[in-house]
């Protein structure tokens, strides 16, 4: 069975690459772009790792992983910000993401740790 990832991104075109590289390695994909209705996405997608962009219309994905850290339901999932300003990483302590990934990323180490990380096997090397 697949593993199920929630990617929250403003950009589709950044969605659209991520969706189609997990896709390619094996992974259910759901991609969102907006935060309005994230705790119901969660509720019934029932992802297996969650992917949020940092620089999110109305909140942060970092505030927005805090919320999903301290909400019972959801505080086991993993949780992946992403986000081109790499000064994040001072700050991520406070927000309880399982990862951190910067963009613009490699794409060998994208897919590495998102395998690691929800627990996937990996389904083809990425050249």
């Amino acid at each position: 069975m697949s593993k199920r990832i929630l990617i929250l991104d403003n950009d589709p075109g950044i969605l659209d690459v991520m969706q189609d590289i997990l896709h390619y390695e094996g992974f259910e994909v759901k991609a969102i772009s907006d935060t309005d209705n994230i705790f119901k996405n969660i509720t019934d997608y029932k992802p297996d790792l969650v992917m949020l962009d940092y620089l999110l219309d109305g909140i942060n994905g970092g505030e927005l992983c805090a919320q999903i850290k301290k909400n019972p339901s959801t505080s086991e999932i993993p949780v992946v910000i992403i986000s081109a300003y790499s000064r994040v990483l001072l700050s991520l302590g406070l927000y309880g993401c399982d990862v951190f990934i910067a963009k613009p990323f490699e794409l060998n180490d994208f897919v590495e740790k998102i395998t690691v990380l929800s627990g996937h096997e990996f389904n083809s090397p990425v050249y």
